[in-house]
């Protein structure tokens, strides 16, 4: 099989997973604890059914949005993923130029290879630009410096990683700082042997090129992910600090994975405008409930104030309208992408980005819809859609009314 033979995005996982060695595959595919977050993430969309509506004209669809001023040719973006590098040299790089040729919005992570200003003379109007507050107060300000230099559109703060998380298969791997090559990650290596060339080729661990200023001159590589290591997590991040990078940040600023209502209202408060709904992708809290379980009780909470954008979970074009039907502006997602760019570089990006916008089309036009933004809850199974209406209130008891819940308010899931 190669890249344009892929028919889903679970092909794309597959082409990846034969071309990777486990170590790196692994760092990719698994989740925190015992994963089921990540089962999680994907069962969420099985609790809703799309009900269709027939002898309407849906010979012409639209499935375009507009995101903080820009219109995109489709409701989806790249997540911000790190090391990318180490699937594929660039792949920061080939993630941006898919990004762009498709006009959807990639967020670039401060955890990436490439650098913010390289980015962005790849793709200057569809890279938004993620990072993580460190616990060094300097550094904080000028990665806000350096996006507001580069004309970055949209700056986006993560917010759901105060501790590193429990990833068992990177633990077993030996993925770990510093990175230990033990015989059977060598054995199992030396199947891989295109990637083994490239790694070997490249220098081994890629440069984390977003931090090479605050670390002494002549780094290498090992020493800057170290030195990375030292400034993040940073668990004494707080809303003072998201307070202080709105005082600067002139342009549109999106919170991800802010999970809880009152946070969500809070951020609202601070003059943020887009929160990215997320759990990290099942990666960081293994009991946490699934982005699309708490994205009606999101949406309630802000109203129409502020754009909401799903990650975490989503693999169909199903998915993309599902969320839509929910509140969800758009989505986004890392795992394919990055299944792609391991596969097949650029082209196994655009392969993906593809892939799902053919599956929004169609389902658009399954269910008898012309226009992305025309989908609510309208067009849910009516058990699901009443579900969705019981979030008539602002209290926190409502955290138990969601879908998958039973009905009279207890907290056990069907």
């Amino acid at each position: 099989m190669n890249i344009q033979s892929a028919v889903n995005l679970e092909d794309m996982r597959l082409l990846a997973r034969r071309k990777l060695p486990r170590i790196a595959f692994d760092f990719i595919d698994g989740g925190a604890d015992d994963e089921r977050c990540l089962q999680r993430n994907r069962e969420a969309f099985g609790q809703y059914r799309l009900l269709p509506r027939y002898l309407r004209d849906v010979s012409q669809r639209d499935q375009s949005v507009e995101l903080f001023g820009r219109r995109y040719n489709s409701p989806m973006g790249i997540s911000p993923t790190g090391l990318a590098g180490l699937w594929r040299p660039d792949a920061d790089l080939m993630l941006a130029a898919a990004a762009r040729d498709a006009n959807v919005p990639f967020l670039l992570s401060s955890a990436a290879n490439a650098s913010l200003e390289d980015g962005m003379r790849v793709a200057p109007e569809h890279v938004w630009f993620q990072m993580y507050c460190t616990s060094n107060e300097q550094i904080n300000e000028d990665l806000v410096q350096r996006a507001i230099r580069s004309q970055v559109g949209v700056l986006v703060i993560s917010v759901d990683v105060p501790v590193n998380s429990n990833r068992e298969r990177n633990r077993r791997n030996g993925f770990s700082r510093p990175l230990r090559m033990t015989p059977a990650v060598v054995l199992n290596a030396m199947g891989h042997p295109a990637w083994v060339l490239r790694y070997l080729r490249t220098g081994g661990i890629p440069m984390m090129r977003n931090w090479m200023p605050y670390a002494p001159d002549s780094a290498s590589a090992s020493q800057v992910a170290d030195m990375y290591g030292t400034l993040t997590p940073a668990p004494m991040v707080n809303w003072e600090h998201i307070r202080r990078i709105r005082d600067v940040w002139k342009g549109p600023l999106v919170i991800k994975g802010l999970m809880h209502p009152d946070d969500a209202r809070e951020a609202v408060g601070l003059g943020v405008n887009g929160l990215v709904v997320s759990n990290h992708g099942g990666r960081q809290l293994d009991a946490a409930p699934s982005p699309l379980e708490v994205l009606p009780l999101i949406r309630h909470a802000v109203g129409e104030r502020v754009t909401l954008i799903l990650d975490s979970g989503v693999r169909r074009g199903s998915d993309v309208v599902m969320a839509r039907c929910l509140g969800a502006h758009s989505v986004i997602f890392g795992r394919p992408t990055l299944y792609g760019v391991a596969a097949g570089a650029q082209a196994g990006v655009a392969r993906v980005l593809q892939i799902v916008r053919n599956e929004v089309d169609m389902v658009m036009a399954q269910i008898g819809c012309r226009n992305f933004n025309d989908l609510d809850a309208s067009y849910l199974w009516p058990e699901v859609q009443s579900r969705a209406d019981t979030l008539n209130d602002d209290s926190a008891s409502n955290l138990y009314k969601l879908p998958g819940c039973e009905k009279s308010g207890a907290t056990t899931p069907r």
